[in-house]
């Protein structure tokens, strides 16, 4: 039914968060908040008596946010500077202030060198004040999309552009989530959804990926990236 349709893409948007802007207007590429959260908390997980709460990502200025340069994947946040706002609770091993400069550094620094996210201010807040070392959590666990081989999903030309994608190095593998589809061709514009190998960063993916795709197929097509997961090492 069309209300069951609708009521599932409602609850999936809610579990992927903002679609947020890799990189600047030319890159066309964006990325999953849920995808983005995995690595911060993998990141703010590295520091020793720091616990992470509640954290979200969202547009710095959206006056100053610009055009992309190719169709924006539906819902997706235009290309701009981000800000991070987090709450944390620590021990009180360390100044409070120090504890709160170091997870500062540890998210920017992921958010650039992991991610490629223009992430421009980083709010914290503290919440509670630890009396050990909390336990480190797991990551939480990616849903895995259906793993039918490219050529079942999209018959057809879709097969090829497919075959590129995971060509390219630091490609773990398709990973769609707004659709079935991990390429969605819809006239001249293409959208791959694809998960990030370890040790890769995802801007860097999502640029080769467009390059290895507007090879594939004739001009003028427009290429859009979706990165859905980072996987961990």
């Amino acid at each position: 039914m069309v209300t069951d349709r609708l009521a599932h893409a409602v609850r999936q948007q809610l579990r992927l968060g903002r679609l947020l802007p890799l990189g600047g207007p030319e890159d066309g590429a964006w990325l999953t908040e849920r995808a983005a959260d995995a690595v911060l908390r993998r990141a703010a997980g590295a520091l020793p008596g720091v616990r992470l709460g509640a954290l979200r990502i969202a547009p710095a200025d959206p006056d100053a946010a610009a055009r992309p340069a190719v169709p924006a994947p539906p819902s997706a946040l235009p290309p701009g500077p981000l800000r991070v706002e987090a709450e944390f609770a620590a021990t009180a091993d360390q100044p409070l202030p120090v504890t709160a400069e170091r997870l500062r550094g540890a998210l920017l620094g992921a958010a650039a060198d992991r991610l490629g996210l223009a992430v421009g201010a980083v709010d914290l807040r503290v919440t509670d004040v630890l009396d050990e070392a909390p336990e480190r959590e797991p990551p939480p666990a990616e849903e895995q999309p259906d793993e039918r081989e490219p050529g079942e999903r999209e018959p057809g030309d879709g097969s090829d552009i497919a075959a590129a994608v995971l060509a390219v190095p630091g490609v773990a593998r398709l990973a769609p989530v707004l659709s079935h589809q991990a390429v969605r061709v819809e006239g001249p514009h293409l959208r791959v959804e694809l998960a990030v190998a370890p040790r890769h960063r995802a801007l860097d993916v999502a640029r080769a990926v467009r390059g290895a795709v507007a090879a594939t197929v004739p001009a003028p097509a427009t290429v859009a990236v979706l990165v859905t997961a980072v996987d961990d090492d």
